[in-house]
């Protein structure tokens, strides 16, 4: 037996994964509540004791994790126009396992600055201008944030032509130089960004956080949480050496706070009629709803979706879904039984979730008029012919009915310009073991997929009959 320890620090829960490399099987999987950063072994050691009570005490030869405790990555974006490089370097934080607190376009004004310094994040991403473009602006906010009191570590990706000038300027930063996260129009090149993201939380935002206390038990945290998934959700689809993938697919995350979306996939128009408009979208994709969760930001699901949608869903009058709202808003803690109205609602809300976070990840369709006659113009991913669904997250592993819920993630009568999955196979990350996968597979990939392969579980499939708004 080979066995291995991989850990997730979520910012919730702690979860283990004890897997056998030899045989590429689970052994087991425990989770606790996440203990604050400055005592988070407290939380691992209440995982652990419960995890060696399925598999006994095992000498792990390797100790792995990924993390989005204590706040995970915090990012600042930076870029010239809204639509092209300042979407650019969102993308590429989002891909990289961020979560951008601010997002700014075209110059930095004192708004803007006092943000920052009130608040000054893990990692600053500042871009803007194609190579040899505009170089006013970057070279312009390079000089508002030198003139701040507080310093942070700064990625430089923007115009090349105005790289000596803000390297200059940044001096006193801690400064990393990258290629340009949009060198042409409508280009993107964001993976040396991600590489570089990663190495900064590796070398300073564990060690700020609190989490190198765990040094002496891990061979290392190597990467934020989200990272790990998308790098697993694409090695699901990929596949690598010999072992073939799944093919192309969308992997949703529905948490209390937040609802992450994934897609995997060249998402380009499946038309030749259609033109595409708008920034080229990344094969592997990430979005996060910070408004969208079934506790913390359960008011963002009633908002957009309504109390009776909602209440129709859980099958519920409207008045005892607001009230439950309320208790829920009030006790985020509180988890519902296997029945009862609690887990009624706490479907619905997961569906709700569901479909606005996909909704808002896929691209749009839209008829234009052309001089030539009616054309149809893509903005964004096309999710169409994706026909594989991942659900993970407690809210979808615990759901009474996660295939119905697969089923908001598809394309609808009321959204018709969404271009969301017509229809797909449903599978449910039942041990929670995405995230585990995705660290493990940076040292040891075709064994995680195997292990993904065989432990997700094919719930069904759904189509556009069961989507119902």
């Amino acid at each position: 037996m080979h066995p291995a320890l991989l850990i997730d620090f979520g910012s919730t829960y702690t979860k283990l994964t004890a897997l056998d490399l030899d045989q590429e099987r689970i052994l087991g999987t425990s989770s606790a509540c996440t203990t604050s950063a400055d005592d988070i072994m407290k939380g691992l050691d209440k995982a652990l004791a419960l995890l060696e009570v399925q598999t006994g005490d095992l000498d792990y030869r390797m100790r792995l994790a990924c993390s989005s405790a204590a706040g995970g990555l915090r990012m600042m974006v930076s870029g010239l126009v809204p639509e092209l490089t300042a979407e650019a370097a969102r993308q590429a934080a989002l891909g990289a396992g961020a979560r951008i607190c601010r997002l700014f376009s075209h110059e930095l004004s004192s708004r803007d600055l006092t943000a920052i310094e009130d608040d000054p994040p893990d990692i600053f991403l500042l871009t803007g201008g194609t190579d040899g473009g505009n170089r006013e602006c970057i070279t312009g906010n390079a000089e508002k944030l030198a003139s701040l009191s507080v310093r942070f570590p700064i990625i430089y990706a923007g115009n090349r032509s105005a790289l000596d000038d803000c390297e200059r300027i940044l001096s006193d930063f801690p400064l990393t130089l990258c290629p340009n996260v949009m060198p042409r129009f409508g280009e993107l090149n964001i993976e040396p960004v991600q590489k570089e993201i990663r190495a900064l939380f590796l070398s300073r935002i564990v060690t700020a956080r609190g989490l190198s206390r765990t040094r002496e038990l891990l061979s290392g945290i190597l990467m934020p949480t989200p990272s790990a998934i998308l790098s697993a959700v694409r090695l699901l689809a990929d596949g690598c050496g010999g072992e073939p993938g799944i093919g192309e697919l969308m992997a949703i995350d529905v948490g209390g706070a937040t609802t992450d979306v994934y897609s995997i996939g060249r998402g380009e128009p499946d038309d030749l009629q259609i033109i595409f408009k708008g920034l080229e979208e990344p094969y592997a994709k990430r979005t996060v709803e910070g408004d969208i969760g079934v506790r913390y930001s359960i008011q963002g699901i009633a908002g957009e979706k309504g109390l009776d949608w909602i209440a129709c869903r859980a099958e519920l009058p409207a008045d005892q879904v607001s009230a439950l709202i309320g208790q829920l808003a009030a006790r985020p803690s509180t988890v519902p039984s296997a029945a009862g109205r609690l887990r009624k609602l706490d479907d619905a809300l997961a569906a709700g979730a569901v479909e606005i976070a996909s909704r808002r990840h896929a691209g749009t369709l839209t008829r234009v008029y052309t001089p030539m006659g009616i054309a149809y113009m893509q903005t964004g991913k096309n999710l169409r012919l994706m026909e594989r669904i991942i659900l993970t997250g407690g809210p979808l592993v615990y759901a009474g009915d996660p295939l119905a819920i697969a089923g908001q993630a598809l394309h609808s009568s009321l959204h018709p310009e969404s271009l969301r999955p017509r229809q797909a196979e449903a599978f449910l990350d039942q041990s929670y073991i995405l995230s585990a996968m995705g660290v493990l597979a940076e040292s040891q990939p075709e064994i995680a997929l195997r292990v993904m392969k065989r432990e997700l579980r094919l719930i069904g499939r759904c189509g556009q009959t069961l989507h119902q708004d």
